[in-house]
């Protein structure tokens, strides 16, 4: 063979590799740290299929895909809270689809119905962040509640996130009304209002901002946390006495995909032992529990802490109590 024919060999070859390379568009709230490890691991499995992120917190996320319901720009959804997909679903936006190997996932971590809209993959648990070194500059005793959070002493000391941008904040509001009561739940953030510093756009911020020691009290996830003590912080992480609300990094294939087979490669991947691993580098529980293994300086009494969260309950009333929450304490958000 010539050297120009050799040439042109390649040319076609690359041609055809590149003809058969498919592009996912994939809408994700995972943090970001792990999306490049993420799609190296999936990638890496399946040279066939390339992954292009869109992220942002879980609150524009779901906001977006809500916009685009009736012209869908997402063939998959990865990494997203259970209770926005259950919103989806309800919205016929998801395809149900049954991956290989969900028999091996807790049931707790998978939609109810014969052939499920929706997955779980990992759960993140609210916590507080706090910064002991700030405790003891201001001579503050560590709290061990969330109704420790309303005494006097704290006032300015403590940031949470936004439930309308953030999944996490989403979430400590809908357990609160959920643990409390309607009229608790709303009596309790009225008062927590008045001690609040700044309510962030991402969940993981509010920990970030007490490792630096911008505030004293993160509002914030038990991996954020964890990862800022390996990191040196001076925190420590708590799970509330009266429990911690939580969620579900979920995935799902939007009904609409001009690429059902290759969505269905990564729904498949997304649930396996391979993935549950990459997911537990972070986050001490995951779908599968066998593959669970400890997170550095992640705290005990993590599933203990976790309540008897009503998902659907959740998803149903999102708009009602996005509206109040506004209604009573957008004021203090910081600027997007």
């Amino acid at each position: 063979m010539t050297l120009f024919a050799r040439a042109t060999a390649a040319l076609l070859l690359s041609a055809a590799a590149a003809a058969a390379q498919t592009e996912l568009t994939v809408y994700t709230a995972f943090e970001a740290v792990d999306l490049d490890r993420y799609k190296k691991a999936f990638e890496t499995a399946h040279p066939d299929i390339t992954i292009n992120w869109v992220r942002d917190s879980t609150g524009v996320v779901t906001a977006k895909l809500l916009a685009e319901k009736d012209n869908p720009q997402a063939d998959v959804i990865w990494g997203l809270a259970a209770t926005s997909l259950l919103l989806m679903k309800s919205e016929g936006m998801l395809a149900p689809f049954r991956p290989e190997g969900i028999e091996r996932l807790d049931p707790n971590f998978v939609d109810q119905d014969e052939t499920p809209s929706w997955v779980g993959l990992d759960a993140w648990i609210a916590a507080l962040c706090v910064n002991t070194r700030e405790l003891e500059r201001n001579n503050l005793a560590a709290p061990t509640s969330w109704e420790d959070l309303t005494k006097p002493e704290y006032a300015g000391h403590v940031a949470m996130p936004n439930p309308a941008s953030s999944g996490t904040g989403f979430l400590d509001v809908s357990a609160w009304l959920q643990m409390f009561g309607e009229e608790g739940g709303w009596n309790f953030m009225d008062r927590l209002h008045q001690n609040i510093k700044f309510y962030t756009h991402s969940g993981s911020k509010p920990c970030k901002d007490a490792a630096r020691g911008e505030v004293t009290i993160g509002v914030s996830f038990a991996f954020t946390g964890a990862k800022a003590i390996s990191d040196g912080a001076p925190l420590a992480v708590v799970f509330p006495s009266e429990g911690s609300g939580w969620d579900m990094e979920s995935a799902a294939i939007v009904a609409e995909t001009d690429f059902r087979a290759e969505a269905e490669t990564l729904l498949n991947w997304a649930v396996s032992e391979a993935a549950m691993k990459e997911y537990n580098v972070g986050y001490a529980v995951v779908a599968i529990p066998s593959v669970a293994q400890p997170v550095e300086n992640y705290p005990a009494g993590g599933l203990d802490a976790m309540i008897d969260n009503d998902f659907l309950w959740a998803a149903e009333n999102r708009e009602r109590i996005l509206k109040e929450w506004a209604s009573r304490y957008d004021g203090k958000s910081e600027a997007k």
